[in-house]
């Protein structure tokens, strides 16, 4: 038996380990995301296995990440400011009395 094999059907290099093929798949660097983003992949990998490997495998992982941290980002900025406009946390508020600006900002 051939140590290395090529499939040309999914494009993939094979490297005999033991008595069975392994696909040689290269996992590409970790995007560069923000918390959101590590929450969604730490959420994949190890509650969605599946879906995580065909993301990592057809190389969509990466933008997926970066997609839901720029969501979440953008939707928790808008409900920090919507939480600081109903408790009346202003910038006047803060240059005023700080000691209630910091009491006020604990959402």
């Amino acid at each position: 038996m051939k140590d290395t094999i090529y499939d040309p059907k999914p494009g993939l290099h094979y490297k005999l380990v033991g008595d069975y093929y392994i696909p040689l798949v290269k996992v590409p660097d970790p995007p560069k995301i923000g918390i959101w983003g590590h929450c969604r992949y730490d959420y994949l990998k190890n509650h969605r296995r599946v879906i995580f490997s065909i993301m990592q495998m057809n190389e969509t992982l990466s933008a997926h990440l970066e997609e839901v941290d720029r969501q979440a980002t953008e939707l928790y900025d808008r409900l920090i400011k919507q939480f600081a406009t109903a408790e009346g946390i202003t910038e006047d508020l803060k240059a005023t009395n700080q000691l209630e600006w910091v009491d006020g900002n604990d959402f």
